[in-house]
């Protein structure tokens, strides 16, 4: 109970941002992330192709139209959202926990004038640069392969902006309560892994059993989805807002979580 009052005080104080600050966070992580650019770019960008060779090219051959659409072209949207969550994910869990119980990157920080409210929002906002990143370059490749049909693609940013910065919160609460390395394979195996088969990727979410169909409307990677494959098709209708709005609403109401949690966590 004194926790969870701690945490509710937390949540209703405004917090203590300065955002030159929390761009010189941001660009500290950028500069270490531009000596090892090309590794993990290898890393992140290798596993989405191989979806899109295997199931696109390979088991699409046997899969009959999908809503009028060719397998791949019904993959290929999908994967540019869950290629932005997994490169957001692997950075704001094992490598912010790195930064924070083993580097003490986060103490240094704080010991100067960036308060750690500078810290967190900072990383917050570099783990959604890393993941905008992946995805618009995994964009690029669904675009080099044709399978772009419409201009307003040049929209797919947005929805990738909004996905991103909701793992990047998810990801950073997680890590507010991590106790070592070995329990972010919780996070993967019972939330990331479930939304990458089940938010609409891999087949229409109206064919899972009823029961649990109402799961993936819980899900930020289920409204990227219905958001990015409308803009890469030229298929929007009116129901993209409303994907929108729950992204949006979701960042407004998390948003202060995991500064109050991760700050609780260090002073513990």
């Amino acid at each position: 109970m004194a926790r969870t009052a701690q945490l509710l005080k937390g949540v209703a104080t405004l917090p203590d941002i300065s955002w030159p600050l929390v761009g010189r966070v941001f660009y500290r992580n950028f500069k270490v992330f531009m000596k090892t650019w090309k590794a993990n770019i290898m890393f992140n960008f290798v596993e989405p192709v191989l979806y899109l060779w295997a199931m696109g090219f390979g088991l699409g051959v046997y899969v009959s139209k999908i809503n009028g659409l060719s397998y791949i072209e019904f993959l290929a949207p999908g994967l540019i959202a869950s290629s932005a969550m997994f490169s957001t994910c692997y950075e704001m869990t094992y490598d912010s926990f790195t930064r924070m119980n083993y580097h003490k990157t986060f103490h240094a920080m704080a010991a100067t004038p960036v308060s750690m409210d500078d810290v967190l929002m900072g990383e917050i906002i570099y783990g959604t640069f890393k993941g905008m990143l992946y995805g618009t370059v995994f964009f690029m490749i669904t675009f080099l392969f044709g399978l772009v049909k419409s201009p307003l693609a040049l929209f797919v940013p947005v929805p990738l902006f909004l996905l991103t910065l909701c793992f990047s919160i998810l990801c950073l609460i997680w890590v507010s309560i991590a106790p070592n390395y070995d329990f972010f394979g919780y996070f993967f195996t019972l939330f990331v892994s479930p939304m990458f088969l089940l938010s609409g990727i891999f087949f229409p979410v109206e064919n899972l059993p009823a029961g649990i169909r109402f799961l993936p409307w819980l899900t930020p990677l289920y409204h990227a989805v219905e958001i990015i494959r409308p803009l890469v098709l030229g298929q929007v209708t009116g129901a993209v807002l409303v994907h929108l709005g729950w992204l949006a609403a979701f960042v407004a109401l998390t948003l202060r979580l995991p500064l109050v949690m991760v700050k609780n966590r260090l002073v513990q």
